[in-house]
């Protein structure tokens, strides 16, 4: 039975991605490294250190900087996205969302944030969406950042939820690697390609329909159960 929804933040409930990327783009330049078109889909769902060390990597500059050197830099990206998210207002929330969140509520289906962004309570608050979840993620508390599958089984912990009671939202296919892994059904948001492994997928946050979602995730949840009975 459907009991929860987990939420990745950016790029599934605010468009805050693109602030991540512009900083990691001016963290690149100031650096001297130039990222190819693919940079975007590989930071996208990534922890910072995460983030910064497949920058390095493309500039061939992993071994040229301490750890606390590397925590600086990651430290400096974050002051520079926090600069570029100070304005956002609900109206950055993305199309659909607010109804979506509102049609869950209705239903008394908990609501939880597993995002890799340690700014996510200060966007929510900014969006003034903080009091719908019941809870977030603090990703200071996790070992492994996505594709791993620990922040969404965290998530579905901090719900008191089993795998296959929630349904997990994804814009990066490293977050539909890590929800696949955590045995929750997935939905992707965004590219076909890039998510072709997600259970369920919409171009755009404007096409989900709980109704549509639900009646898929019954159907995957009565496969599963047919698979434990043989």
């Amino acid at each position: 039975m459907l009991k929860g929804f987990i939420f990745d933040l950016d790029g599934v409930v605010t468009d805050s991605a693109k602030y991540h990327l512009a900083a990691w783009g001016e963290l690149a330049k100031q650096l001297g490294i130039t990222l190819p078109a693919t940079a975007n889909e590989a930071l996208r769902g990534r922890s910072r250190m995460d983030s910064l060390a497949i920058i390095l990597d493309y500039g061939d500059q992993q071994k040229q900087y301490t750890e606390v050197e590397k925590e600086n830099l990651a430290d400096e990206k974050n002051r520079r996205y926090l600069q570029l998210i100070a304005n956002m207002t609900p109206a950055d929330i993305l199309p659909g969302i607010s109804q979506f969140l509102s049609d869950a509520k209705a239903r008394h289906l908990k609501l939880a944030i597993a995002s890799a962004s340690k700014n996510a309570p200060t966007i929510l608050r900014q969006l003034k969406l903080f009091d719908q979840f019941d809870a977030i993620v603090d990703p200071a508390s996790l070992h492994r950042g996505k594709p791993d599958p620990e922040i969404f089984i965290k998530a579905q912990n901090l719900l008191q939820l089993q795998a296959d009671e929630v349904v997990s939202f994804e814009d990066a296919s490293a977050g539909i690697a890590a929800i696949n892994a955590a045995g929750q059904f997935s939905v992707g948001i965004g590219d076909a390609k890039a998510l072709a492994a997600a259970d369920y997928f919409v171009a755009n946050t404007g096409l989900l329909r709980l109704e549509s979602i639900t009646t898929a995730f019954t159907k995957w949840q009565n496969a599963l159960n047919k698979k434990g009975d043989g």
